[in-house]
């Protein structure tokens, strides 16, 4: 009787340690299965973020780029825009030179009429 006893102890003590070995092993299993999809969500998001400052990053070379070509071209129509001022004070200049002849001339036809009257 003793020996069925210890015998039926030792089954239970058996049958429970098995048990717990497979309530372990699915405790293990399922806080992996956890952590797989912790660190899969996880890497989404970082992978998200990568892509976001990879397309900022070429945009921002893009806005670069078309930033130093507006510059350029600025530059271009500011050239233009003072050879322009500079030609229309040229042709200023030209107008006044010939009026300023043109007075000198009346003056003198006013003066060679005077002279030939008198």
């Amino acid at each position: 009787m003793l020996t069925s006893l210890l015998k039926e102890h030792h089954a239970n003590q058996l049958a429970r340690k098995e048990t717990q070995e497979e309530k372990r092993k699915e405790a293990i299993a399922a806080a992996s299965d956890l952590t797989q999809a912790l660190v899969d969500h996880l890497n989404v998001g970082v992978a998200q973020a990568y892509l976001n400052q990879k397309r900022l990053d070429a945009e921002a070379k893009q806005l670069h780029q078309n930033a130093t070509n507006f510059a350029k071209n600025t530059q271009q129509w500011l050239s233009l825009v003072e050879g322009f001022s500079s030609a229309l004070k040229e042709i200023g200049d030209v107008e006044n030179w010939a009026q300023m002849i043109e007075n000198d001339m009346k003056t003198v036809t006013c003066a060679l009429e005077y002279a030939y009257k008198g």
